[in-house]
């Protein structure tokens, strides 16, 4: 079965919020957030207006892992400045994980960043999630800080990684 990735099309935005959501739902699960809770954790604020909006407004780049003609995996970039950009909702199907997709997007997004000339990669985490955090070290991430929102039930976890 043919697997790549590729930049995603504005007609696969439904496909491509259920990616997001089905995927950052396994957190809520395990953190204990709700709807009620955390309203702006993206399992619930991702939606097709949202993703159109920076799709077509905010043009921002956004790609997906096709497995035959199936999104299995999917994330986005952030343009912060001239030398910064932000990684968004890396996101694989709970079903497809532990196969190396992650990696590959991850992989994926450095070689995109490097060849852009941009300098510096950066995410935000649930900080609480140390599998999640020990995974992004292992791919030379540093953690440069914490933040509790009044919004968010958890602590926001800042990375960054020079490309």
């Amino acid at each position: 079965m043919d697997e790549i990735i590729r930049n995603m099309l504005v007609e696969e935005i439904p496909e491509c919020v259920n990616v997001i959501r089905t995927s950052f739902k396994t957190v809520t699960d395990e953190f204990g957030f709700t709807e009620e809770n955390a309203p702006r954790f993206t399992a619930f604020a991702t939606d097709d207006r949202r993703l159109y909006y920076q799709f077509s407004e905010e043009h921002k780049p956004m790609f997906v892992y096709l497995k035959g003609n199936k999104i299995v995996g999917y994330y986005s970039l952030a343009i912060l400045n001239e030398t910064e950009v932000e990684l968004n909702n890396l996101a694989v199907l709970p079903e497809e994980r532990h196969r190396g997709i992650g990696q590959k997007l991850l992989k994926d997004c450095f070689e995109r960043v490097k060849a852009s000339g941009i300098k510096k990669l950066k995410i935000g985490i649930v900080d609480e999630n140390v599998r999640l955090r020990k995974w992004y070290e292992s791919f030379g991430f540093i953690h440069t800080g914490s933040v509790k929102f009044d919004f968010f039930p958890f602590t926001c976890g800042y990375m960054e990684r020079d490309i």
